[in-house]
């Protein structure tokens, strides 16, 4: 080993611990604040690592807005809330040029007035009750990480995260994401119940007339050296070769693939799904203060990466097989080691 690779292992193993003891007192810190959902916290923060975007899919009263405000306020990052409705325009969001005067010369300028996507961590609220428009104008935003304006472009400040959510139980009026556009996110994350044990403390906590005062555990330069960690952590062959064995045995187009995805599926995933399953285990293992990654790695981000990536067809839909089911039987059938 190099002096130089010696330096970055060094580097890596002490990100590693870093993040595992951030990680240990956000928890901790959100746990004051929210009860339960410590999964949706921790895909959350896989996602901020890898620099890549969360759909979070979850009826209303689950305290999602709640739950992204505490990790921003824990983050130390600014925070911005967008409420998504018909009738939001692109300059809504991104901003808008606007007549002003200028003081110094009394003459009459176009000023560029920013926009609420000028924030590190956006909630999109409701993301599929806007227009397609407004829609790409967000994921210009989320690929580009830079707003256009009259020809003029705008550099977003980073970390930029955003954090989409859709309501499962009420369609009328939505403009739901395209598979294509889906496929930006990174995650797609399930925002269940509370337990019955939760829910009582919810209950209570939240009526206690008394709130927990939060204090960043990170700073924005150390999640930003910890994102450019995330890419340095060295994955052995045979378990990137599992990761892309799983993405492609969802293709119903491969005749060798098992029987039950050609009959459930219409897409499968593609090649960008294994990168994201590749870079969201890197980043789970550096969350557990580990600089290897395993094969529980890949499996633990196999869902929120995969879910929202795979297309079934009319029959999946009839007999109520959903992409979790079609997901869990390949990580039940497809070999780890071959």
């Amino acid at each position: 080993m190099s002096l130089t690779e010696s330096a970055q292992a060094e580097t890596t193993t002490q990100a590693a611990e870093l993040v595992a003891h951030a990680h240990r007192k956000l928890r901790d810190k959100m746990s004051s604040v929210i009860i339960g959902q410590e999964s949706v916290i921790d895909l959350l923060m896989l996602g901020l690592l890898c620099q890549g975007h969360c759909i979070l899919e979850g009826v209303p009263g689950l305290a999602k807005t709640m739950m992204i405000s505490s990790l921003a306020q824990l983050l130390g990052l600014k925070f911005g809330r967008i409420q998504f409705t018909p009738d939001l325009m692109p300059s809504d969001i991104t901003g808008t040029e606007i007549l002003a005067k200028d003081q110094t010369t009394g003459q009459r300028v176009m000023r560029f007035v920013k926009g609420p996507l000028f924030a590190n961590i956006i909630l999109a609220d409701e993301i599929n009750r806007t227009p397609p428009k407004t829609q790409a104008a967000l994921l210009q935003a989320m690929q580009e990480y830079q707003i256009t304006v009259a020809g003029a472009h705008y550099p977003l400040e980073p970390p930029f995260f955003v954090l989409g959510t859709q309501n499962p139980i009420e369609s009328e009026g939505t403009y739901p994401l395209p598979e294509a556009q889906l496929d930006r996110f990174m995650f797609k994350i399930q925002v269940d119940y509370p337990t019955h044990e939760q829910e009582v403390e919810i209950a209570v906590t939240t009526t206690s007339g008394t709130r927990a005062t939060l204090h960043p555990v990170l700073s924005d330069k150390q999640i930003l050296l910890l994102q450019q960690t995330v890419r340095r952590v060295l994955v052995a062959r045979p378990v990137a070769d599992y990761a892309v064995r799983l993405v492609r045995a969802t293709r119903p187009s491969d005749s060798q693939n098992p029987q039950f995805i050609r009959h459930y599926l219409t897409w499968g995933a593609g090649p960008r799904a294994s990168q994201a399953l590749i870079l969201g285990a890197k980043a789970r293992a550096l969350l557990d203060g580990r600089t290897n990654v395993s094969i529980d790695d890949i499996r633990f981000v196999a869902k929120p990466v995969m879910r929202h990536r795979l297309v079934t067809n009319f029959t999946a839909e009839s007999e109520n097989v959903r992409t979790d089911d079609v997901i869990d039987q390949l990580l039940n059938d497809i070999p780890e080691v071959v």
